[in-house]
Order: structure tokens, then C-alpha cells, then sequence
């Protein structure tokens, strides 16, 4: 019941930081939230799952079967279970939880407990979305987490936060119910009494699926697969499905920047990976060209956007993009290295943007400014916070020993050799060009912003930021170099997983 344990732990922290009073919401929240990252360390120790949660149900750790209620023929249940894929993704989850509420302690300083409690309620969906494996119950958890960061971007948020929190959500609803309307369409065309995600994987993969209103299985799986797709596609998001993301960055406080780039944009690439790459791969391998278009336009298009911003902010935020382009990449390859490099990738990114997103917050507490116009000769003023934002931002340039030079090696590798994509090493090899376009924008901002004389005129004192501000930022950078030194700490488990669903299909 370790599962059930973190996500109701999770969830009764969020109830006590609500009712908690404000100047004491930050500590109490920063504390209970050290339980889940407890609990999700404790599941990686003991973790002993082999193969993958849809394909191989019975080597599933932690997981719990129970049935709940029958409606039109389907059993709903309350399905929890973690495979390798998962639980990297459930670590990073409530690491960059803590974090974040650590990093907020400065910029947060009204209705503490609201803010605070709406983080830890996000952590809790965000461990059901990487652990549920009923539709139904994946699909609450899916769509709770979009409440809190609705309104930590409408209340916390810049002067155009209520713009941006509404096209967040619009964007991503209407995305959800292309999404829940594709994957239906599915189900009740398979012969299975449940919303069980290994049962209907398993009816998908060996052929199953019927016809539906004149449709072919054929062109049914299409339609199914270009809908989820779209659906999965906006939340990643991938070009030209990403506009309301620099919205919701620039206009959302430091800690929920941190959690949309850190954690958020994972939910769209790991129902990817668990719906239409694992569940449909004989679709996928039909879509691999235009797919591939899509992720090399997002590593390309994203760089270029990045490269014309002077908002560090959106800098940051368009990087993400390109970044989410490398793990589509690796997901249409389909090998064990591009699979697993994509997986990885997502593991890499949230760590390394979540030090990006916090770094520009510091500078901002301090300067209130992110125009790289405006502030030079930054590092003089705030060292340790300079030397951090450089080494992250070597970091996203992939410089080796680093997390993100491992995740970037493992895809290149495996979409290079890919039997399923195309013209694999031409895609490949365009998608390496965006690795000198990250180097471009990230080179030319810490020039402006850190280096030169000191420029950034102000009526107060630039000086150090406080320990509670850097801190977050230091273990970011060494979970980051931890990884990539000993990328085996995760990437063993996750091609445990990804091994099985390249046995049949594509």
C-alpha cells in the first residue's frame, strides 16, 4: 500500500498547509513535504519491478488491483502500480515539490497557505498521474492537476496572469477531451470489460480492435492515434501546439514556472510513450515521418524563438520546447536507446529547467527584471547564483558529466540507428544542429545579464541572495551532475521497462 501511502500522505499535507496560518505555511509545507520525497526514495530502494506496467503487469511494484464500481458493462478500478518508467518520474515529482516551495519562501509573501497548499495538492495528482493504470482513475488525477496551477498562475501570477491561467486551461482541455474522446472511441471497440490501461494494451497490440461506424480497424486506430496524439501533443507541448506556454511562464510565479517546465510538461510525453507508443506502435511506425517532422520543427523552431527573446523567462521557456522535441524524437525511433533516452531526457530536463526557471527567479527577486537589456555584471553582485545559472546552463548545452549530455547521447544514438523512422540519421542529424542554437541563446544571455560592468539601474542594493534562494539551486545542480555521472541510477529500470514494448508491434 506504499502508493496509496504517499498519495494520501500528499494529499492530508495539502489539507494541513491550507489550514495552516499564513506565516507559518511556508515552513509547515516545506516540511511536510519531505514526507513524499521519503516515501518516493523509499519506493526507488526497494523497488524489484521488471518489464513494463501495460505490457507485464505481473512484475509490477507496489501495485493494487481492486475493483470499485460496474457502469455499462465496465468494471472500474482503483489500478496503481509502478514500473521503471514511472518511478523516476514519481521521484522527480516530489524532489522538485520541495524544492520549489523552498524557492518560494521570498517571491511568495501573501496567502502563504493557499499558495503552499495548492502546490502539495498538484504533487499529489501529479504521483497519481505516473502510478494510475485505469483510465478512469488516471484520467481525475490527469485533470485535477490543472486546477492548482490554474490558479497559481490567476492569483500569483504577473500583471497578465488571468490571460495566460485561462489560455492554459482552455488549451489544455480542449486538448484532454480530443484526447478522452480518441482513446473511447478505442475501448469500446475492444473486447474488454475494464478500463484496465495493461488489458486494453494488451487487446491493441495483438489486433483486436474493431470497426466503428463504417470505419475500418485500420483507419479507426488512425484516427484514435492522430487524436490522442493532439491531445498529448498540446500538454508537451510540441510546435505548432505550444503558444500558451511563454504565457504561462512568464505570468506564473517562480515555483509554478518550475513545476509546469519541471514536471508538468512530462505528463504529455509519458502518455505518449504509455498510449501511443506502447499501446498502438504499428500506428506509430505508419506516423513515424510526420512525427519526426514534428519533434525536428520543435527543436529548431524552439531554439530560433528562444534565440530572439530578451525576457530571460522566455528564454527559458521556449528552450523548453525545443528540449521536449528531443524526447519525441527518441519516441519515434523506437529503439531501446531512443526510448529510453526519451525517458531519461524527461528526468534531465525537469531537473536542469527547474534550476534554469529558479535561477532567473532569484535574479528577478533582486533585480526586479528579467530584460537582459537592462542588468550587466550580474556575477560581481551575486556570485554563487551566477555560477549555478552558468553551470545549468551548460547543462541544457549538454556538456558531458551532466544529465543532459546522457539523456542527448541516448537519443541521438538510438534515433540514428532507428529501423522504424526513415531517413533516421537526416533527422538525426538536423536535430543535433539545435544543440548549436542552445549554445547560441544561452551563451549570449549569461553574457549580457552576468558579465560586463554592473549596469541595472536602482534605487536599492544588489547584493547576495538569501541561503533559502541558492540552496534549491545547489541540489538541482548536483542531482544534475549525479545523474550524469551514474546515469545508470534510472536508466537501468527505465529500459527494463522500455524493452518489452519493442518485442512486438513496430
Amino acid at each position: 500500500m506504499i502508493l496509496e501511502t504517499l498519495i494520501g500522505v500528499t494529499f492530508v499535507a495539502a489539507l494541513a498547509t491550507f489550514l495552516t496560518p499564513d506565516e507559518h505555511a511556508e515552513r509547515v509545507a516545506f516540511v511536510l513535504s519531505l514526507l513524499p520525497v521519503v516515501g518516493s526514495l523509499y519506493a526507488w530502494y526497494a523497488f524489484d519491478g521488471t518489464g513494463n506496467a501495460l505490457l507485464d503487469g505481473g512484475s509490477l511494484a507496489f501495485a493494487t488491483q481492486i475493483d470499485w464500481l460496474t457502469v455499462g458493462g465496465y468494471t472500474l478500478q482503483w489500478f496503481v502500480g509502478l514500473d521503471g518508467i514511472s518511478l523516476p518520474l514519481v521521484v522527480l515529482s516530489t524532489v522538485l515539490t520541495s524544492l520549489a516551495i523552498l524557492s518560494a519562501w521570498t517571491p511568495i509573501d501573501v496567502r502563504q497557505s493557499q499558495f503552499y497548499g495548492l502546490m502539495l495538492f498538484m504533487e499529489a495528482n501529479l504521483i497519481g498521474v505516473f502510478t494510475a493504470l485505469d483510465f478512469f482513475v488516471w484520467f481525475v488525477f490527469w485533470e485535477a492537476v490543472l486546477v492548482p496551477m490554474y490558479f497559481l498562475i490567476g492569483v500569483w501570477g504577473g500583471p497578465r496572469r488571468k490571460y495566460a491561467a485561462i489560455k492554459f486551461f482552455v488549451y489544455t482541455n480542449v486538448a484532454s477531451l480530443a484526447m478522452f474522446i480518441g482513446f473511447m472511441a478505442l475501448v469500446f471497440n475492444l473486447p474488454v470489460d475494464s478500463f484496465g490501461l495493461p488489458a486494453i494494451a494488451g487487446a491493441l497490440r495483438a489486433g483486436e480492435l474493431g470497426g466503428f461506424l463504417g470505419l475500418t480497424p485500420g483507419t479507426l486506430a488512425a484516427v484514435a492515434f492522430a487524436a490522442m496524439f493532439f491531445g498529448f501533443a498540446v500538454k508537451v507541448p510540441v510546435a505548432p501546439f505550444h503558444t500558451w506556454l511563454p504565457d504561462a511562464h512568464v505570468e506564473a510565479p517562480t515555483p509554478a514556472s518550475v513545476m509546469l517546465a519541471g514536471v508538468l510538461l512530462k505528463m504529455g510525453t509519458y502518455a505518449l510513450l504509455r498510449f501511443n507508443f506502447t499501446m498502438m506502435p504499428d500506428v506509430a511506425a505508419q506516423f513515424a515521418v510526420p512525427i519526426a517532422i514534428l519533434a525536428v520543427v520543435s527543436v529548431i523552431y524552439g531554439a530560433m524563438l528562444a534565440l530572439a527573446q530578451q525576457d530571460l523567462k522566455r528564454i527559458v521557456a521556449y528552450s523548453s520546447v525545443s528540449s521536449m522535441g528531443y524526447v519525441i524524437l527518441g519516441l519515434v525511433a523506437y529503439t531501446e536507446l531512443g526510448v529510453g533516452g526519451a525517458t531519461f531526457q524527461m528526468v534531465a530536463h525537469g531537473l536542469i529547467s527547474g534550476l534554469m526557471f529558479m535561477a532567473v527567479g532569484v535574479i528577478y527577486n533582486v533585480t526586479h527584471t528579467r530584460m537582459l537589456g537592462d542588468m550587466a555584471g550580474m556575477a560581481d553582485r551575486m556570485p554563487v547564483t551566477a555560477g549555478i545559472f552558468v553551470a545549468g546552463a551548460f547543462g541544457y548545452m549538454g556538456l558531458p558529466l551532466m544529465a543532459g549530455f546522457a539523456a542527448e547521447f541516448f537519443i541521438f544514438q538510438g534515433s540514428f540507428t532507428s529501423t522504424v523512422l526513415p531517413a533516421a540519421p537526416l533527422f538525426t542529424a538536423t536535430a543535433m544542429f539545435g544543440i548549436v542554437i542552445v549554445a547560441g541563446y544561452l551563451l549570449w544571455a549569461m553574457q549580457r545579464t552576468l558579465f560586463g560592468e554592473f549596469s541595472l539601474e536602482t534605487d536599492y542594493e544588489v547584493t547576495r541572495a538569501q541561503f533559502h534562494d541558492t540552496a534549491p539551486l545547489a541540489a538541482l545542480l548536483l542531482f544534475t551532475i549525479a545523474l550524469g555521472v551514474a546515469p545508470e541510477t534510472f536508466f537501468d529500470m527505465i529500459t527494463d521497462a522500455v524493452v518489452p514494448m519493442l518485442g512486438g508491434g513496430a
